[in-house]
């Protein structure tokens, strides 16, 4: 897995299959970000078949073929979207592509799984919310910083199990290291990617919805600049960010393009949960100068200080759950209004986002 490049981070887990080799079939369209590979890891572990692929780059799709050799090349969109054995489109395309594709793919009959950010204006959410009303179809979204990450679903589990009373505030850390040589020209262009509160901040926003046990929040102020890098105008490298959830908590991130190139990872990611027992805090991607592992929880309360290392023990039940809900038309993954809630209240942050330097 690679870990010092965000881009192409990609986590593995352990194969557990929830259904038959040949029942649930993916087809892959558009290959423009290396989250895909993470998402189609998490889909493979879990039972399904990543059976076709389509990309206008040949190389790309080579790329792909040769970490998931059951896929086959396809000649056009048109040919998977019109393929009737596929039943789940999955795509990390250009963001500003991603809601045009899900229409299509709803049309046509089929499931849809996107990387985030999954849409980058509100009249595409607008859209994706009357397809689905229409189509009864299923908009699936790969919030990777929670549903990919171990440490996250530990937390739940705690949280669940009361380990620190009700919840006080949720702060959340997302640096980003920007490895600008490596990125492609979309990426420098906001109305292709969005904004840094949109493509980065929506990964927070669904976090604060979970790990609040809100289904919306009210934005408080939010933030967005260009502070150290003139050379690319399109790229904002900061944003901010205050919500309070429904019920009452007060949520903050923020986050930045600024990692160094000494960090053992692509992002010091941390979530800080403070309740009325005690704290949780998760080390995502690394314990900085102490371990490179990462999925580090650490609770503190009235029994103590506690340390876990979770990584590999927990697993990543979201694709098995994605899984059985598209075979059995369950919504057990996420629900679909907590997977557009948390987008659109990105893009609402994002417009209204106060522009510093």
């Amino acid at each position: 897995m690679q870990k010092m490049d965000g881009q192409n981070y990609a986590p593995e887990g352990k194969p557990q299959p929830v259904c038959k080799q040949g029942e649930c079939i993916v087809g892959v369209i558009g290959l423009d970000h290396g989250h895909i590979y993470g998402m189609c890891n998490g889909l493979s572990e879990a039972g399904a078949d990543i059976a076709y692929v389509y990309d206008p780059d040949p190389k790309k799709m080579e790329a792909f073929v040769a970490k998931f050799p059951t896929a086959k090349v396809g000649l056009s969109k048109q040919e998977l979207l019109e393929n009737p054995s596929i039943q789940l489109v999955a795509t990390a395309g250009i963001p500003c592509d991603r809601g045009p594709l899900g229409l299509e793919a709803l049309d046509h009959g089929k499931d849809f799984f996107a990387d985030k950010p999954p849409f980058t204006t509100q009249a595409q959410v607008d859209k994706a919310r009357k397809k689905v009303a229409q189509t009864g179809r299923k908009w699936f979204v790969y919030y990777s910083e929670r549903l990919h990450v171990e440490s996250a679903v530990y937390a739940e589990k705690l949280l669940n199990e009361g380990a620190i009373g009700n919840i006080v505030s949720i702060r959340g850390w997302g640096p980003h290291r920007l490895a600008a040589p490596t990125r492609p020209a979309w990426f420098f262009e906001k109305e292709k990617y969005g904004g840094i509160l949109v493509d980065i901040g929506s990964h927070q926003l669904e976090q604060i919805l979970q790990f609040s046990g809100s289904e919306d929040a009210e934005l408080v102020s939010s933030r967005v600049g260009n502070l150290y890098h003139p050379e690319y105008p399109g790229l904002e490298d900061f944003g901010d960010a205050c919500f309070t959830a429904s019920n009452g908590i007060p949520c903050y991130f923020c986050l930045d393009w600024f990692t160094p190139d000494g960090l053992g990872t692509w992002g010091d990611g941390r979530i800080f949960i403070v309740g009325t027992k005690g704290y949780i805090e998760l080390r995502k991607y690394i314990d900085v100068a102490a371990s490179k592992e990462g999925d580090h929880v650490i609770l503190v309360n009235e029994k103590g200080e506690q340390h876990f290392r979770v990584g590999g023990k927990v697993g990543f039940p979201y694709f098995g759950r994605l899984i059985r809900d598209v075979l059995d038309r369950t919504e057990t993954a996420m629900k679909q209004e907590h997977t557009f809630r948390a987008i659109e209240l990105a893009i609402e942050a994002q417009t209204k986002a106060v522009r510093i330097r």
